[in-house]
Formats: structure tokens, sequence, C-alpha cells
């Protein structure tokens, strides 16, 4: 083989590995971890009275994103034999093995352990205690719960609501207001946003035997009726901010528009829940929502903050 060709061939190599370990890495997930830190550490600065661009604020952002990406690699690492029977997640490296289960091991504990300790060493050692607890709380009861029963949702939205309280904690040393008001926004929004993803792909999750509550049930009405229920208690919660002097009037009436147009997906969701023929199509424009309402409603905090 020419020089240009091996070239070549190493570089489609090299990009495969690449793309092996971003999909190890879920980026797209942990990038939405760390917007939600980000969120976290703005506060919390704000609060402060300092910049939320200081080399401080960069080492709490990167240190939740360094152990949200590790846990979701060793996450896979867990569910290989279970995502092999997904067609959603049946291409993940570790199932197709381009990617050995060592390796992707080892790299997602180096990613753990480095995260932990730049939160400890450049921000406070509660963070790096807090962000290593919630790492193991997903990899723990919530891994292992998916194949047991629903509950594991509930038990998941509590690691999965904690990346603003880890930021706000890594700049503040220790629990506020507005760190639980975060955290308890983002408790909310991840039923509406999980049981959407659950009823679109419940033919997969019910393959791999994953007792998720839209496979559980089969009629979806218990389903619809959390999504509408916890998509109804956002549109309070998210006014909390402006309630508490966070954010101002205009990030209220925002909130509310955002918060309205939700619950008007998931109330479209409701009222079909006997169609499993359309729960497809409106549980897709519910998983779009929501994967748009989070970013949005966090932008628009900060944006005008008080």
């Amino acid at each position: 083989m020419s020089s240009g060709a091996q070239s070549i061939a190493l570089r489609i190599k090299n990009a495969g590995a690449v793309r092996d370990y971003a999909e190890l890495f879920k980026t797209r997930v942990t990038a939405l971890v760390v917007v939600t830190a980000w969120s976290g550490v703005y506060f919390a600065c704000a609060k402060a009275g300092e910049s939320p661009f200081s080399w401080e604020a960069l080492d709490a952002a990167l240190g939740v994103g360094l152990v949200a990406a590790g846990t979701a690699g060793l996450n896979q690492v867990i569910e290989r034999k279970l995502d092999a029977k997904m067609s959603r997640t049946c291409m993940r490296p570790l199932v197709t093995g381009s990617l050995g289960v060592l390796p992707a091991s080892m790299i997602s504990c180096l990613a753990i352990l480095s995260g932990t300790i730049l939160l400890g060493v450049c921000c406070n050692w509660l963070a790096a205690l807090l962000a290593l607890l919630t790492s193991a709380a997903y990899l723990g009861p919530y891994t292992l719960m998916k194949t047991v029963g629903p509950s594991c949702t509930l038990i998941g939205a509590f690691p999965g609501a904690m990346p603003p309280v880890l930021g706000w904690v890594a700049i503040r040393g220790g629990l506020d207001a507005g760190a639980l008001v975060l955290f308890a926004i983002l408790f909310l929004w991840q039923f509406p946003h999980f049981h959407s993803i659950g009823l679109l792909y419940r033919k997969d999750y019910e393959r791999a035997g994953i007792r998720m509550l839209a496979v559980v049930d089969q009629s979806a009405r218990k389903t619809s009726r959390e999504i509408l229920l916890c998509s109804l208690l956002l549109i309070p919660t998210s006014l909390l901010p402006t309630l508490l002097g966070m954010s101002g009037l205009v990030y209220g009436i925002g909130a509310a528009l955002l918060g309205t147009v939700l619950l008007g997906y998931g109330a479209r969701m409701f009222q079909v829940h006997a169609r499993i023929s359309s729960d497809k199509k409106i549980a897709r424009q519910l998983l779009r929502a929501t994967v748009l309402y989070l970013p949005a409603l966090l932008g628009l905090m900060m944006f005008d903050r008080v």
C-alpha cells in the first residue's frame, strides 16, 4: 500500500474512533447537561457578584461535563446487551464491537475521576462529592431499575435534575433556594421528555425488557396523565425564578408562554391516549417540544437575569 493510501486509511480509522467515542460519551446529551450545569453556575455567580466567565466557572462546567460523559460511557458498558436488542441503539460501538469493553470502561472511569478531581481542586469538594454521588445514583439504582418497573423514571429524575445544582454548589459551596428551583424545573421536565421517548420507542424497550411506564401501560392512559400533570406543574414552577428575583418580568412572561405550549402538546397526547396509531406522531412532536423548551427557558432566564 502506498504512503498516500496508508494516510487516507489512517484518517478514516481515526475518524471512526472519534465517532465511536462521541457516541460512547453521548455528546448531545452531555452538551445539554453542560448547558443546564452552566445555568446553575451563572446564577450562583450572579448572586455572588462574580463573573460567570471566570476560570472557576469554566472548571465547574467542564467538571460536570466530564462526569456526565464518563457516566454515559459506563452506562453503555452496563447496558450493551440490552442495547443490542433495540433498533435505536444496536449500532452503538460497544454493540458492533468497534469499541472494546475494557477501553470504554477505562476511559469512562478516567473521565469521571478527572471531572471529580477538577471540581474538588478548582471549585470545592462538596461539588465533587455530589457529582460522584449523582453518577453512582444514575449507574446504580436508575440503571438497575430499568428492567424491574416504571419507577425507574422517577428514580432517574433525581440524578437527571442535578446538573444545575452541581454548577451552583461548585461556585457557592452550598445550596440555596435558586438551586432548588432549577432542580425542580429539571425534575418535572424529565417526565414529559422521557415519557415521549418511551412512547416513541415502546416496541424497542419492550423487546429489550426495559419496563418503562410506556411499556407497562399499554393503553398509555397513565403515561399521558403523568405527561399532562408534570407539564401543568412546570408552569408555576418555572415562574418561581421571577418570584424569587432571579429573573425579571420578561422571563416570567416567556416562561408562561413556553409552558403553555408544552402543556398543549401534553394535552394532545392525553386526548389520544387510546389511539395507539396516533401516539408516535404526537409523541415525536412532544419530544421535540421538550428538547426546545429547556434550553429556551434557561436561555431566557439568564438573558433576563435580575
